[in-house]
């Protein structure tokens, strides 16, 4: 198994006003973009070139949406990418940029 291209945990995962884990996982790996619980428990997962991420029209700058298998997930990550060596998520707008890279989507 290939080292995976983005991971980010501590992520807050919601669908619509539900939160479905607060301490979620996001990983980008082998092509696919997975949604995971705190127990590692797969919530969504799709092919990265079928999944659109961007910011909300609304929110803070900590917030990533993504939209896989035809269901919008809210992510809450950090605001800022932690310190080296610091436990916390990276920023949004990382997520969104590994996305866009690993689909090919560079702009």
């Amino acid at each position: 198994m290939a080292e995976p291209e983005f991971t980010a945990t501590g992520v807050q995962i919601g669908k619509r006003l539900r939160s479905l884990t607060r301490a979620g996982q996001v990983r980008i790996s082998d092509g696919r973009v997975e949604l995971l619980t705190s127990y590692g428990s797969e919530i969504d997962s799709a092919p990265v070139q079928a999944v659109r991420a961007s910011k909300p029209w609304f929110g803070t700058e900590d917030r990533a949406t993504a939209d896989l298998n035809g269901n919008r997930y809210l992510l809450r990550l950090g605001e800022h990418d932690p310190a080296p060596g610091e436990p916390g998520p990276p920023a949004a707008r990382r997520f969104i940029e590994a996305v866009r890279r690993a689909a090919g989507r560079d702009g």
